[in-house]
């Protein structure tokens, strides 16, 4: 029953992968689009897909085995926790302000905000989270599941780049030139200036404020604390 459970998670894996990275990002998306008359059906098959993918997935972590693969001390708990902290702002911050795929044919002005420090905040905050789980667990399970978001974040960024490079070369000429995937990147190489101003203090308020709070109550919600 173990191994079943096990192929149960790699297949919901593939499933949630391939939809994210192997379609939304690809031409597939678009013959998908003209086969379902529009972008709106094909959100609604997307969206569906989704969420079948995710609760197989979920569901599956929760009844696979529990193979340990590594002992997790104490002091990397924290650091974990700590890392979480810029995965909250980063996350806040690109739900506060406009992204690249949102503005396409919206050139003035850009980039801005959170687009300085790095094409794809929501994205990163997801690798983050992922990773940290991923690393703060330590088991063969936990590995798969979180590894699963970690990898469709990691394959997302260049994969977005391309959808907005197809979509309006203009656009993705100037973001390209001027912005980076890495964090900082950009900045670091001389090709942009940060500018904290145009992020403003919600991103880092409230981002903060999710943080503590979750370090507080993760126990109540999840059953087990962020820290030791």
């Amino acid at each position: 029953m173990d191994i079943l459970y096990m192929i149960f998670l790699l297949a919901a894996a593939a499933l949630w992968v391939g939809l994210h990275v192997g379609v939304a990002g690809t031409s597939l998306r678009d013959q998908a689009v003209a086969r379902l008359g529009g972008d709106g059906r094909f959100t609604l098959v997307f969206s569906l897909g989704s969420v079948v993918s995710i609760t197989l997935l979920v569901m599956a972590w929760q009844h696979a085995p529990y193979i340990i693969l590594w002992e997790v001390p104490g002091w990397l708990r924290w650091l974990i926790a700590l890392a979480m902290l810029p995965a909250f702002i980063l996350f806040v911050a690109s739900v506060a302000a406009p992204n690249p795929t949102a503005v396409a044919g919206k050139m003035e002005g850009l980039p801005r905000g959170i687009t300085r420090i790095t094409r794809h905040p929501m994205l990163w905050s997801f690798a983050i989270w992922a990773g940290a789980h991923a690393l703060g667990n330590g088991d063969l399970t936990s590995l798969i599941f979180f590894g699963t978001f970690l990898l469709t974040a990691a394959l997302g960024m260049p994969s977005i780049d391309r959808k907005i490079a197809r979509r309006d070369p203009v656009l993705w000429e100037k973001l390209s030139k001027q912005t980076s995937i890495m964090p900082f990147g950009a900045i670091f190489f001389g090709r942009m200036t940060a500018d904290f101003h145009e992020i403003g203090w919600v991103p880092p308020v409230v981002g903060t404020a999710a943080w503590l709070a979750l370090l507080m109550f993760h126990r109540l919600i999840f059953g087990v604390p962020a820290v030791i």
